[in-house]
């Protein structure tokens, strides 16, 4: 079987080449064919002090760099010649079959969509975030491409998520949840009342409300929400995790007794650390387009880039997207075209 080729944003994230280009060579030892997008001298630099004998690994050059603070119209319009533009372009022309980018997520959503487009029947795309639980990691749908979603918008979330759930993190039978201020049916507002009226006619396993506590059980697999809400859930999830480490930190160092613990307990905090670590889960994928697009944490490390080349790579090897457009298919109520905007959604 071919190997699946993933255009990487080598100028993407707050770190840019000298942790983007690391990581693409050891997925490249996996076996992954990497292209490394952006500016071809400083990828060069950075290549030279790596043992990359054998590998398939290719450069192609772009001269401009989409910032963190430029917005997604203007980097569309104005850099045609970003590394995440080009990145894009190279796999609607079949040059490579993904893309991943710990770029602007904003203009990674914008030249996803505009750029490789959408699986036909998809209102919006939208992003999964993979979090860590009590249990197996839960997927929060959307988090962050749509701010403001419709009730055929969220019950489509919820498939995609499902079809992700069984072809690349091969959970068998997931579970589906749509995030709510109560658990009791007719909880919520009026886009979360009637996505609930189409989950459970889905033939998707639809368990209902759940709440925000609920999110880090395991007892749920998916859990659908909008955008806005995901996105504010996410970087509290983030944040919450990184506040207690810093808290446990200290207080394990606050007197000899509990140094003493540390060492004693060392084994379980690293695995503690391990389990809340974003860069264990990779990106965000981009669901609904045609092609993968795997949206980065700006600060992410080596590991979470490899991760995410890796989930880009399953994602082809599975041909997860031909499972979507079947899954679709099967679900063609969940495919009206009430209230759909495109550009908005951008």
């Amino acid at each position: 079987m071919k190997a699946p080729r993933i255009a990487v944003d080598a100028m993407g994230g707050d770190y840019g080449p000298r942790i983007v280009v690391p990581a693409a060579v050891e997925a490249a030892r996996e076996g992954v064919a990497v292209v490394l997008v952006g500016d071809q001298p400083l990828i060069e630099r950075e290549l030279a002090d790596l043992n990359t004998a054998g590998l398939d690994i290719s450069i192609v050059h772009a001269s401009q760099v989409v910032e963190m603070d430029d917005k997604p119209a203007d980097a569309l319009r104005r850099k045609k010649d970003s590394s995440i533009q080009v990145a894009c372009r190279l796999v609607k022309n079949g040059e490579a079959d993904g893309v991943v980018s710990a770029g602007n997520s904003g203009a990674s959503v914008a030249c996803g969509m505009f750029i490789l487009g959408r699986i036909k029947g998809v209102l919006r795309p939208a992003l999964a975030g993979i979090l860590p639980t009590e249990k197996d990691p839960v997927i929060l749908i959307d988090v962050g491409a749509n701010v403001d979603s419709k009730p055929q918008h969220l019950a489509q979330f919820g498939l995609m998520a499902d079809v992700f759930a069984r072809y690349v993190l091969e959970m068998k039978d997931p579970s589906v949840g749509i995030l709510s201020i109560g658990e009791e049916e007719g909880k919520g507002n009026a886009a979360v009342r009637e996505a609930f009226d189409l989950l459970r006619k889905s033939e998707l396993r639809f368990i209902g409300n759940v709440e925000g506590r609920d999110i880090f059980t395991g007892e749920v697999d998916v859990v659908v929400c909008d955008g806005f809400v995901g996105n504010v859930a996410l970087k509290l999830s983030e944040g919450l995790a990184r506040s207690l480490s810093h808290i446990l930190k200290d207080e394990l160092k606050s007197s000899w007794l509990s140094k003493l613990g540390t060492l004693l307990s060392f084994r379980a905090f690293k695995r503690f650390k391990k389990v809340v670590d974003y860069a264990e889960y990779g990106g965000a994928p981009l669901l609904g387009l045609k092609d993968i697009v795997i949206v980065a944490h700006g600060k992410s490390n080596e590991l979470a880039v490899i991760n995410c080349i890796r989930m880009a790579a399953t994602f082809v090897r599975n041909n997860a997207n031909a499972h979507l457009a079947e899954g679709l298919a099967a679900h063609a109520a969940l495919a009206s075209k009430a209230g759909t905007s495109d550009k908005s959604a951008a």
